[in-house]
């Protein structure tokens, strides 16, 4: 039975560290000394050392570092094909061959800074490890080539890594070693800034998966005082939402979509209607578009992925850029309307299709603009291509703020981005008529996704958006309409979820007007002492709530065994037309329904094949 002995402290104001040595005889050892003058921590073995400075730190031997990958670490294609492996391993002297094979060294010493190891590794938590054994080959290459044998594979798998229970970790290691008298070193670094800004994320985040002002404030303030960088804030926001387990799982299931893709070499019309069905999700879900670039990057780079011929809108453009920036030299920078509106509407249909091939045609012609200046051309190509790149970034702008406004209750809409969004009108609508309402609002309002209020908002922002430039209606105005529908929508919102849980658990039947009248009125209380409404909640507002209730039970417990039984299409459409429960919303609940009944969700998948 092995002993554990165990060494806590801090390195500065920032590091803390955890020592544990482990083995049979581990008390009767020395394995540490403290160096005061240098203020640094030594830990060794025969053969072994790793020194923490105030800096970083240094070791020589055998060992590596590992910790928990976390979105912003370089994910190499081979672990992510993996869905098991959710550890980061790094072995001391080793590298890549131009075969991908992994070659260990002799020269197996260096050292790290503090704020590299937070960089490169995990943001809030690493570890570093050396092995002292008798059992080990002599040469350093060959004890590391041994050590990834024995460790590696649960070191990559182990979830301890994740909770940070080094018991546990150690528990699982140390019978890998097959050496009674051997000893296990761990040494577990933590960012204390970075925990603390992770930690207070997290518990604004997974409260409602949204950030009020204040809350961003906050943030806002622990980053500023512990000078915690962009990179760092992002990459730590980032990581934490994905680990929502209603994020997680969207982004788990468009991995293994482009996993499987990787697999066939092509991405079929149907694998690339379910990536963008997730992609339509994760707007509706908050969840950040960062996540799903990370994935397309480690997935399809350097494979030749084929989607089909090349698409109509990319020839195109490829005449478009190829035609005036490259042969044409008497008219480099001039680009027409009609131009400028092909190569939008490219740019439209590439992104509905996930086709990546029109941003690699940009960067194409942006190099080729630099290099033709470099050889003389003049210099006003440079101006052609910002004009287009000026246009295509309106594009994004506007997709986004609409997309955040029809998709997300509490958008963050203010005077500065409906204003923007007044000025990025004119210019569309300066291509031709009606250009900004073909571009980014016809097919939204024919969405089958866009709820109520999502729709609702959308419908006023166009309507304001032409008072104002008829100035009949101001920003002002049009900007507290929006957030009128936007309170009403979190308020209806919080409403049905409390209302819902309160008939699930109290009140079997709400048939009665008595009844439903007890039921609002503790409602109503209740949400006022919880600060989430400030007035009282409407007969309306309350009666369309108790409405959706009783329609989601219909369908739960009458209607969707049926459509499953049967693959009922035209059943399950029929009550999503008429009844006008969001889609999201009845999505949810057939999940949750099939996981409760034990029922495969493929068997949902085919029925919803349609909507795809």
């Amino acid at each position: 039975m092995h002993r554990d002995i165990r060494l806590h402290g801090m390195m500065g104001d920032q590091t803390e560290y955890f020592v544990v040595v482990a083995g049979n005889n581990a008390d009767q050892r020395c394995f540490l000394n403290i160096v005061q003058e240098m203020d640094q921590l030594r830990i060794f073995s025969p053969g072994n050392e790793l020194i923490i400075s105030p800096v970083g730190v240094s070791y020589q031997g055998n060992g590596g570092s590992f910790c928990e990958y976390m979105f912003g670490v370089d994910l190499p294609s081979s672990d992510l094909a993996k869905p098991d492996v959710i550890n980061r391993l790094v072995m001391h002297g080793a590298h890549a061959d131009e075969g991908g094979s992994v070659r260990f060294s002799e020269n197996t010493s260096g050292s790290v800074t503090f704020d590299s190891i937070f960089f490169e590794g995990n943001a809030v938590c690493n570890y570093f490890f050396f092995v002292h054994s008798d059992h080990l080959p002599h040469s350093l290459s060959g004890q590391q080539q041994e050590l990834v044998k024995q460790l590696g594979k649960t070191i990559k798998r182990s979830e301890a890594v994740s909770d940070g229970r080094d018991d546990l970790l150690v528990s699982e290691l140390f019978p890998l070693l097959r050496d009674e008298s051997s000893q296990l070193f761990l040494v577990k670094l933590i960012n204390r800034h970075h925990r603390e800004y992770r930690d207070l994320f997290r518990s604004f985040y997974f409260r409602n998966k949204k950030i009020s002002d204040d809350d961003f404030a906050r943030l806002v303030d622990v980053a500023a005082t512990h000078t915690i960088d962009q990179y760092q804030q992002e990459r730590i926001r980032i990581d934490t939402m994905y680990r929502s387990p209603a994020n997680k799982r969207i982004v788990d299931e468009y991995r293994n979509i482009l996993l499987a893709c990787n697999s066939k070499g092509e991405i079929s019309n149907l694998d690339n209607a379910r990536l963008t069905r997730l992609k339509t999700l994760s707007v509706r879900n908050k969840i950040p578009g960062a996540l799903f670039y990370t994935l397309d990057e480690m997935l399809k780079k350097g494979r030749n992925l084929k989607n089909s011929p090349e698409q109509d809108y990319i020839a195109a453009t490829r005449e478009i850029l190829e035609g005036i920036f490259f042969r044409e030299m008497d008219i480099e920078s001039r680009i027409d309307r009609d131009d400028m509106l092909k190569l939008i509407q490219a740019k439209k249909q590439a992104v509905e299709n996930r086709d990546h091939s029109f941003d690699q045609l940009m960067l194409d012609a942006g190099r080729g603009c630099d290099e033709k200046i470099h050889d003389g051309a003049d210099v006003s190509l440079l101006d052609g291509f910002s004009y287009v790149i000026t246009y295509l970034d309106r594009f994004d702008s506007v997709s986004n703020l609409v997309s955040q406004l029809a998709f997300m209750e509490n958008a963050r809409i203010n005077e500065e981005m409906l204003r923007g969004l007044l000025e990025h009108k004119a210019a569309f609508d300066n291509l031709h008529d009606g250009c900004f309402q073909e571009l980014f609002i016809r097919e939204l309002l024919a969405n089958t996704y866009l709820g109520k209020f999502g729709r609702r908002k959308v419908t006023y922002l166009m309507s304001g958006l032409a008072a104002i430039e008829a100035q009949q209606s101001t920003i002002e105005e049009l900007l507290q309409l929006l957030s009128g529908i936007d309170q009403e929508e979190r308020t209806a919102i919080v409403l049905l979820e409390h209302v819902r849980d309160r008939i699930r658990n109290f009140y079997s039947r709400v048939t009665t007007k008595a009844d439903q009248k007890a039921l609002r009125s503790e409602i109503n209380e209740e949400l006022k002492t919880k600060k989430q409404i400030r007035t009282n909640i409407t007969d309306l507002l309350f009666d369309e709530t108790i409405v959706t209730i009783k329609k989601e039970a219909l369908y739960l417990h009458t209607l969707l065994p049926q459509i499953i039984e049967e693959q009922n299409v035209g059943l399950r459409e029929d009550f999503l037309e008429n009844s006008g429960l969001d889609r999201f919303s009845v999505e949810e609940l057939e999940r949750e329904y099939c996981e409760k009944n034990d029922i495969n969700i493929e068997n949902l998948d085919q029925i919803r094949k349609g909507l795809t």
